[in-house]
């Protein structure tokens, strides 16, 4: 019935894909979608390699065991078999495939969808460049191989060129050679490297917008002698809803913003309220690169310049930084956190000064409080590394959440308007449909579900527990407030002379004078 229905089932029905990163976040949905959405697949190849003392069918088995494959357990566990595990790495010459899984590859596969990187935005250049540029070249080098290859699918992100305030659908030129900057940190050692990085970064915030912005080079490159297609998506959050509603496996962006200000832990962001967030969800960027797979395909004719789509909402649901935070804000109080550190009443703030200023007194101050408290009784101290932590990957983020960007989707909208009734609704692109309290009472839920492992039988318990702390909140902030205004009006030398010593410490914290 479903291939009678869709289109874009209909394409994939008999063929065979390769797919790299698929055990990542949108990997995991990719294969899923796949598997479960297009009955007719042959073929479906994914590279893997051994982590952490796990070998690849272990972690494949795992894989499968979490909750976005119910459906497929459940109801069609045949397909499972149609997913071959190939051993191998980005990072290894050859992308370390045996010769007979490479001779499978080079015969079999028709479409090929790179998904593999590293998403540490904080990553070393050497890292980056190792896992999101070479190991791209090396896919397109496989890629070159195939016997019956339709496309070649590398996804980019759409802040790869960060410089670019307004940001096309088409390929832009790299800012070094991609073959040049390889050679570069393949022979350079690393502390001259880490000393140089800053230059050749520029104005790149880190290595990672860096590094994927000369892979699309390199992508471009090899068209149309191989036919390629480069796929742009933003800041990638949690399923709308499929297959489950709020999935998520990781703490970037959003959720860990939504995570961490729910737990008392974030109390303070640098953001422009009023800025654009740029972010989709990842079941929504799924059906993207399935529908683009079979436009670009089915094309008759091939495009003078590589095919490019931004994977963006763009002007069709206009959604801003300030509106995710204040309403999910809303949704952590209604369904708070279990070991919640205070009560969550973080704020965003648009000025750098007045956001450190809170930062010193609401997270570092009361992180070496405590980290002292449990010194004193013989305790393991946390708090310092939790916020170390913590303010490295709100450092990375607030580079996004205080500029603004322009992401044109025509392309993609087109390929919504055309597709049938079925896959609009099956593969969804329709952004305004999404109900944002729903969708951020689903992201909560889910983090609190598939990341935190967190009861959701506990939700009265944890609710009766944010009351306390909402008292307690009140009381020390009328305490501190009291405090002030004692030092003012009965010793206001005593008190400029504290504030003088405090200020003074503040400023040889090592975390001040990094900033």
């Amino acid at each position: 019935m479903t291939l009678q229905k869709s289109d874009i089932a209909n394409f994939f029905s008999g063929k065979t894909v390769f797919v790299t990163g698929g055990t990542g976040f949108m990997g995991k949905i990719l294969i899923e979608k796949l598997l479960y959405r297009c009955p007719g697949l042959d073929t479906l190849y994914i590279l893997l390699r051994p982590k952490r003392g796990k070998s690849v069918d272990t972690r494949l088995e795992e894989m499968f065991k979490l909750p976005i494959f119910e459906r497929i357990r459940s109801e069609c566990p045949e397909r499972l078999g149609k997913l071959v595990v190939i051993p191998g790495d980005v990072t290894e010459e050859n992308l370390g495939l045996s010769e007979e899984d490479e001779n499978k590859l080079i015969s079999n596969v028709d479409i090929v969808i790179h998904g593999a990187a590293t998403l540490r935005l904080e990553a070393k250049l050497k890292e980056a460049i190792k896992m999101n540029t070479e190991g791209t070249l090396k896919v397109l080098q496989l890629c070159t191989k195939m016997k019956h290859l339709k496309i070649m699918i590398h996804t980019s992100t759409a802040f790869c060129h960060c410089d670019v305030e307004v940001m096309e659908e088409k390929a832009y030129p790299p800012p070094h050679d991609p073959m040049d900057v390889i050679r570069l940190v393949n022979w350079m050692d690393d502390a001259t490297l880490d000393k140089i990085t800053p230059d050749i970064l520029h104005p790149h915030p880190n290595s990672y917008t860096y590094s994927k912005r000369i892979a699309e080079a390199l992508v471009t490159s090899y068209y149309p002698q191989l036919p390629t297609c480069i796929v742009r998506p933003s800041i990638v959050i949690s399923a709308w809803k499929d297959p489950l509603p709020g999935w998520v496996d990781n703490l970037n962006g959003p959720t860990g913003l939504l995570v961490g200000g729910g737990k008392g832990v974030i109390r303070s962001m640098h953001c422009n309220a009023e800025y654009n967030a740029e972010v989709i969800p990842v079941d929504m960027a799924i059906n993207a690169i399935l529908a683009i797979a079979m436009t670009v395909c089915n094309s008759k004719e091939t495009q003078p310049e590589i095919p490019v789509f931004n994977l963006t909402q763009a002007k069709t649901y206009e959604l801003t930084w300030g509106e995710i935070l204040d309403r999910g804000k809303e949704c952590v109080l209604k369904n708070p956190f279990e070991l919640m550190l205070w009560y969550p009443n973080g704020n965003i703030y648009k000025s750098k000064a007045i956001h450190t200023m809170n930062i010193i007194l609401f997270q570092w101050l009361p992180a070496y409080f405590i980290d002292f408290l449990l010194l004193i009784f013989g305790q393991k101290t946390f708090m310092l590394h939790v916020q170390r932590k913590i303010q490295s990957g709100l450092n990375v983020l607030q580079y996004f959440t205080t500029h603004q960007w322009i992401f044109p989707n025509a392309k993609l909208l087109a390929i919504r308007e055309a597709m049938n009734p079925y896959d609009r609704e099956t593969f969804t692109l329709d952004f305004e449909k999404i109900e944002i309290m729903s969708y951020l009472t689903n992201t909560v839920l889910g983090a609190r579900t598939y990341l935190l492992k967190e009861d959701l039988k506990s939700l009265p318990r944890c609710r009766r527990n944010l009351k306390i702390l909402w008292v307690l909140d009140k009381v020390v902030t009328m305490l501190f407030y009291y405090f002030l205004l004692w030092l003012l009006f009965n010793y206001s030398y005593t008190a400029k002379c504290i504030l003088d010593s405090t200020m003074e410490l503040i400023y040889h914290l090592p975390f001040i004078r990094q900033q």
